[in-house]
């Protein structure tokens, strides 16, 4: 089975301006909600693809009951945790520029922890968890850490897709999978990283340190995938970039159901790159169709130094 985790989801509210009117009253052209969450992305996409996903995490108020509803009308199975606070809300402006006003976590309670932390007590061997988003401000940032110990411990692979505090302590712990973004990585390595090739020996650091698969994004100017036996990097393909968000977590998934269907290392690189760009090209997540279909044009090569 596989397993998402999102502390910390929101009611995304998109809203589209002509323009903005800065201290005066705004009428939007358009607006419309969604379920926002890295971990809930990475469970819709799979469905997409094939793959079904048990999403965890907190929810409360009527904001969570809007994001458990339209997640189980997506097809994901769902077990939250009820909180007594309410799910924040994010809102998205966009008129002659972009601008995100995320809400605040609302508190997560001891015994919410321990609920959560139960469940994952009852993953088995070879089941995969994903670890997604930023952490709450009334959770510890090593939390991930600790979890994926715990779960490792019982054989269970361990993804994560975070940054800052939160990704720093949960290298200690040796997860399978982490994917950060040309921009995590360099704040990770305390350093400007301006190319695929200047990433490539804070990505073989990181494997050194006992990570399975670091796998590093550059939008549209490729990917980078280190494992212990060879490094990997690919172009993205062409198009018009409809929609920035979830792009990162449907590189999550593509790799995750890619693996689990038995492809090859650089398959499954491919798969995850072009999962990606689909989200990006579209309106909503990525479909599998358009992902096959993006495939082609996705060009993995081994990288060689010097």
């Amino acid at each position: 089975m596989i397993y998402t985790v999102t502390l910390n989801p929101a009611m995304d509210y998109f809203v589209a301006l002509d323009s903005m009117n800065k201290g005066g009253v705004n009428r939007a052209a358009h607006d419309h909600k969604a379920p926002g969450g890295k971990g809930i992305n990475v469970s819709r996409v799979l469905k997409r693809i094939g793959h079904p996903s048990t999403a965890l995490g907190f929810i409360g108020g009527f904001t969570g009951e809007y994001i458990k509803a339209n997640v189980e009308a997506d097809g994901v199975h769902t077990s939250f945790i009820e909180i007594s606070g309410d799910t924040r809300i994010n809102i998205k402006l966009k008129a002659d520029m972009e601008t995100e006003v995320n809400g605040v976590s609302p508190a997560i309670a001891a015994n919410d922890v321990a609920a959560l932390e139960e469940q994952l007590t009852q993953l088995k061997p070879n089941d995969v968890v994903v670890f997604a988003g930023s952490v709450p401000p009334s959770l510890e940032t090593n939390v991930y850490a600790k979890w994926s110990k715990l779960l490792k411990d019982r054989g269970v692979s361990v993804f994560i897709d975070t940054s800052g505090k939160p990704l720093e302590e949960a290298v200690a712990a040796q997860p399978d999978f982490i994917k950060p973004n040309q921009h995590e990585l360099a704040e990770f390595a305390g350093e400007a990283i301006d190319s695929l090739e200047a990433a490539v020996p804070h990505a073989k650091a990181l494997v050194a340190k006992g990570i399975g698969h670091v796998f590093v994004t550059f939008a549209g100017d490729g990917a980078l995938l280190a494992t212990e036996q060879s490094i990997l990097l690919a172009t993205t393909p062409k198009g018009t970039v409809k929609n920035s968000v979830g792009a990162g977590d449907s590189v999550v998934a593509g790799f995750i159901g890619a693996t689990a269907e038995g492809m090859s290392l650089p398959e499954a690189f491919r798969f995850a790159v072009a999962s990606g760009s689909a989200t990006a090209f579209s309106t909503g997540f990525a479909e599998r169709t358009t992902i096959e279909a993006l495939m082609d044009e996705v060009a993995v090569t081994i990288y060689r130094e010097g």
